[in-house]
C-alpha cells in the first residue's frame, strides 16, 4: 500500500503548467513539521515536494500561495531522469490525489482577532479557509443509514414486470 497524508504549508507559490495533451499540473513544496525537537529544543521541519494535476492543480493555483494551510492525500512517487552532465538523478515526490484547503497564511493570525490593526495594513487573502469540518447530519461513515431528509417509499407494485 502506498498512501501518504499531510498537513503543512507552502514554502513558495504554486507553478502551474500544461503538458503537451493540455493537462494541468501543479508543483509546490510543503513544509511539514516534525513532532519533536532537536537537541537544541527547536522544531525542525522536512521540505516535501507535491504534484497535483488537472483541476485539482488549477484551483491550487488560483487560491493558494506561499504560507497557506493545507491537507495532501496522495501517494508516494520516484522518477529518474539523466540531468545535462548525463548522470542519472532521482527525485522522490508527492502525487496529491486531495488537496485541502485549510487556512492562509494570515488565518491564524486573525483567528482570534478581527482587528484589522493585527493584519499590518495587509490586504485580505480573497479565499480564506477555516479549518475544515463535516456538516453535522452528513458523516456516512459512522451511520450509512442516518436520516438525511424526508423518507423514499418504494413498493414492488410499481415494478413495470
Amino acid at each position: 500500500m502506498n498512501k501518504v497524508f499531510l498537513i503543512g504549508r507552502l514554502t513558495r507559490d504554486p507553478e502551474l503548467r500544461y503538458t503537451g495533451s493540455n493537462t494541468a499540473v501543479a508543483t509546490f513544496s510543503l513544509a511539514v513539521n516534525r513532532n519533536f525537537t532537536n537537541q537544541s529544543g527547536e522544531r525542525e521541519a522536512d521540505f516535501i515536494n507535491i504534484v497535483v494535476w488537472r483541476k485539482q492543480a488549477e484551483n491550487v493555483k488560483n487560491y493558494l500561495q506561499q504560507g497557506s494551510q493545507v491537507a495532501i492525500d496522495g501517494r508516494l512517487q520516484t522518477r529518474s531522469y539523466d540531468d545535462q552532465n548525463g548522470q542519472k538523478r532521482y527525485v522522490t515526490e508527492v502525487v496529491a490525489d486531495n488537496v485541502e484547503f485549510l487556512g492562509s497564511k494570515n488565518s491564524s493570525n486573525n483567528s482570534n482577532n478581527n482587528n484589522a490593526s493585527t493584519n499590518s495594513g495587509a490586504e485580505p487573502t480573497p479565499y480564506d479557509f477555516g479549518p475544515a469540518s463535516e456538516p453535522k447530519g452528513t458523516d456516512v461513515d459512522s451511520n450509512p443509514f442516518a436520516d438525511f431528509g424526508s423518507s423514499i417509499e418504494i413498493s414492488d407494485d410499481e415494478l413495470p414486470f
